[in-house]
């Protein structure tokens, strides 16, 4: 019951994360964006920032639902591929202490679809 609470604040937490991130991506003019030791292109950050909302979602509704509940360590699976290239981009810029944080969250990603899956099965 307690790993329950805390797998959820986590989904939380994450989920607010990547709905703000995300957001930001797809609001936000692509030339602020790329303003960067290593510039992605714009396509590339729009398509990003879709895939960190709807990942959001992904975290939530299908586990807090009922429906599909197997979506959910999907969806933390598949922001773990997001969080992968983030920290190895960040790294690659030079900003080590930098790569620390997306790499924390990728973590937390694993421990959300590893919980979950182990539930779903």
């Amino acid at each position: 019951m307690r790993t329950n609470t805390v797998v959820w604040s986590i989904q939380g937490l994450l989920a607010a994360l990547f709905a703000f991130a995300g957001g930001v991506k797809l609001v936000l003019p692509v030339e602020a964006m790329q303003q960067g030791s290593l510039a992605l292109p714009g396509p590339f950050l729009r398509f990003i920032g879709v895939a960190e909302v709807c990942g959001a979602v992904g975290l939530i509704l299908p586990w807090a639902l009922g429906i599909q509940p197997r979506l959910t360590p999907l969806a933390a699976s598949g922001l773990i591929v997001i969080m992968t290239g983030a920290t190895l981009i960040t790294a690659l810029g030079g900003q080590f202490g930098g790569a620390l944080f997306p790499l924390a969250v990728g973590v937390l990603l694993s421990v959300v679809a590893y919980q979950r899956t182990r539930c779903t099965v």
